[in-house]
């Protein structure tokens, strides 16, 4: 049975999407992942607790959204109650500049994920570091490029494969 990663995104912007979609590719390129890519519109704590593993973006508005905030504290206490503990998160952010606080957003997404006793997945070093992406997770500045889709790819591909090996044991 492949693995399921939930793709869950604030549609806030309009780059969020593309990128939400580029990840939701990844798990699929990963050949053993299938992915659920929904907004945080649809979803409901189900669809968090039944998932192997958990990409989550947010538009930057200095920060991640309001309403991203508010959907995630209306979870519960999933911190505390362990439900997501040990399984993998990776993180993306689209925003209209460079300097905006994209970092921001993304280290707010991975703080969530970290309270909630996941394993964060990053983005290793490439030459593509040099001018457009992070560690943290998958970055779009002003419009999405393609290679801004390459690194969500990557990380959907990334957190798919630590999810089925954490899933094996």
């Amino acid at each position: 049975m492949p693995i399921t990663i939930l793709v869950l995104y604030d549609p806030k912007g309009l780059s969020i999407e593309s990128l939400a979609l580029a990840a939701g590719q990844g798990v699929i390129g990963s050949g053993i992942g299938e992915p659920r890519v929904i907004t945080i519109d649809e979803a409901t704590r189900d669809d968090l607790l039944a998932t192997d593993g958990l990409l989550l973006g947010s538009p930057n508005w200095s920060g991640i959204t309001g309403t991203m905030k508010l959907w995630l504290d209306e979870q519960g206490d999933l911190w505390e109650e362990g439900e997501l503990a040990g399984k993998p998160a990776g993180v993306f952010t689209t925003g209209s500049g460079r300097h905006s606080g994209l970092e921001m957003t993304l280290l707010q997404l991975t703080h969530w994920a970290l309270a909630c006793g996941m394993v964060v997945v990053g983005i290793p070093w490439s030459e593509r570091m040099r001018t457009s992406a992070s560690y943290y997770g998958a970055t779009s500045v002003g419009g999405v490029t393609e290679d801004d889709l390459a690194q969500a790819r990557e990380l959907g591909a990334r957190v798919a494969t630590i999810a089925a090996k954490l899933a094996s044991g």
